[in-house]
């Protein structure tokens, strides 16, 4: 069987048509980008002075949903129930400073992290467009869905500007799939937007199986965990190394007849995607760098054997590998693995989010500080908002883009620091309010690039890369 990202497609030889065109157009789908120099380097006008490089690789783990601040980071002990919820907070080993009762490994790393209590803007949707672009003016009739006009995604702009070139392997990934795989949408954010596919991450992919009942179950089932890993396109059995080259030279007869119909620049970039498509199905090191099989099974144990925390274990076998951006998105099965609890969001919780997170991250900060890959790695942990204050009727929490959470460490982050502070009830910052914008403009300072540049949009317009938003240089070490 051959699959590139979508369905299986299975006949006699292994191969149909259907598949060879997902082989040909594989980039084009943004499944497969590198950046192409040329392009960035055509508009000198747009460029900007390389600055001090602080962070080699970023690794974003995406909480699809909107996190319940409340019942993690910031807890209010002193509320009332109907605020406070049904958690009792823990110390930390930074003093003072209390977390969730089922956090308790990451209480004793905080004073390895910094923690912001004062993530606020106005974009109350879920999709992961502000939080990997740093733009928060996007309205769900326009935004929900990816397309060409959205801004590009902060490693998007990176790649751009020549920050992650990839060689074997790609420069920018996300795990586990592409946010909407579940239900079978696309999600604005982690796309080259109208910078172009060039700079479109490559998606793997996954076929989640469930700890507990097979089939669709409840969107808030606190038992239904997602098992599994991602894993590149796959070349097994139905499809050989040779038969696949056999394919792109059939390819390139095809690309000669459309030559003779498309414009050079046209068929020149179509065939340089194609070309990194194919690279990426034959490269050895690619397939070493997804085969989680060469992990030690303790290791494995540690992050959590299900789909997210494999997922977290590959991001760092990726940023080993010289693969310069991953993000983990924690919404690509059906059933639970969303942080969108509007009913059932303590058993949700408890049972199955915050484990996971509490392991899978812990496992990955004393992971990169083994390998000696922590001062130079840049983690980041968040969602697309936090949840209300006042628990709802189902035992739940609603949306709440005001007030939220996050969490960063390693490269360039001033550890052990509290940044900002929420009100009694966690619903609005009291000081020190950080936006998207200044996270994004935060992220371009330490990887070398001026937070105040410009690209250009579909119209050639210079458009800003932090949308207002500024460095925040108290949390920088």
């Amino acid at each position: 069987m051959f699959r590139l990202l979508g369905y299986p497609s299975v006949s006699c030889d292994g191969i149909r048509r259907r598949d060879l065109l997902r082989a040909s157009s594989l980039a084009m789908l943004g499944s497969m980008v590198k950046m192409l120099a040329a392009t960035a380097a055509s508009d000198s006008s747009l460029q900007t002075p390389q600055r001090r490089r602080r962070v080699k690789s970023l690794i974003l783990i995406d909480l699809f949903g909107g996190p319940s601040h409340l019942d993690m980071f910031d807890p209010k002990p002193a509320a009332p129930e109907e605020i406070r919820g049904e958690f009792s907070s823990i110390p930390t080993v930074l003093p003072g400073i209390r977390i969730s009762e089922h956090l308790p490994n990451l209480a004793k790393r905080l004073d390895q992290t910094c923690l912001i209590r004062t993530v606020s803007h106005r974009y109350n949707s879920h999709n992961p467009y502000a939080v990997m672009t740093g733009f928060t003016g996007g309205q769900d009739n326009i935004d929900y869905f990816a397309k060409p006009t959205n801004h590009p995604s902060i490693p998007s702009v990176c790649q751009y500007f020549g920050i992650g070139r990839g060689e074997e392997l790609p420069g920018y990934v996300m795990l586990p799939a592409y946010p909407g795989y579940s239900q079978g949408l696309r999600r604005a954010g982690p796309y080259g937007g109208y910078l172009g596919p060039n700079y479109d991450p490559l998606f793997s992919s996954c076929e989640p199986t469930w700890n507990t009942k097979e089939g669709k179950v409840s969107f808030y089932d606190s038992d239904h965990r997602p098992l599994g890993e991602p894993t590149l396109p796959k070349i097994d059995a139905g499809l050989t190394l040779d038969a696949l080259n056999l394919r792109r030279s059939l390819v390139t007869q095809l690309d000669q007849a459309a030559q003779r119909m498309d414009t050079l620049v046209a068929t020149h970039k179509i065939a340089t995607k194609r070309n990194e498509a194919f690279d990426l199905l034959t490269s050895a090191k690619a397939r070493e760098a997804f085969d989680l099989s060469r992990e030690a099974p303790q290791i494995r144990d540690r992050y959590g054997r299900d789909l997210f925390g494999q997922s977290v274990l590959l991001a760092r076998r990726l940023v080993e590998n010289g693969v310069t951006f991953v993000t983990v998105h924690t919404e690509a099965a059906q059933g639970n693995g969303h942080w969108d609890t509007h009913s059932n969001n303590f058993k949700m919780l408890k049972n199955i989010l915050l484990p996971f997170l509490d392991a899978a991250v812990s496992a990955l900060l004393d992971d990169l500080r083994q390998r000696g890959l922590f001062e130079e790695t840049l983690v980041i942990v968040q969602g697309d908002m936090g949840r209300s204050p006042r628990v709802n009727k189902n035992a739940g929490r609603d949306h709440w883009p005001q007030c939220g959470f996050c969490l960063l460490f390693g490269a360039g982050i001033r550890p052990g620091l509290v940044y900002g502070q929420s009100d009694k009830s966690g619903a609005y910052p009291t000081d020190f309010p950080v936006s998207p914008g200044d996270l994004a403009a935060t992220v371009y300072h330490l990887v070398g690039i001026d937070p105040e540049a410009m690209v250009p949009d579909q119209a050639n317009r210079p458009v800003a890369i932090s949308h207002g938003g500024s460095v925040i240089h108290g949390i920088l070490a």
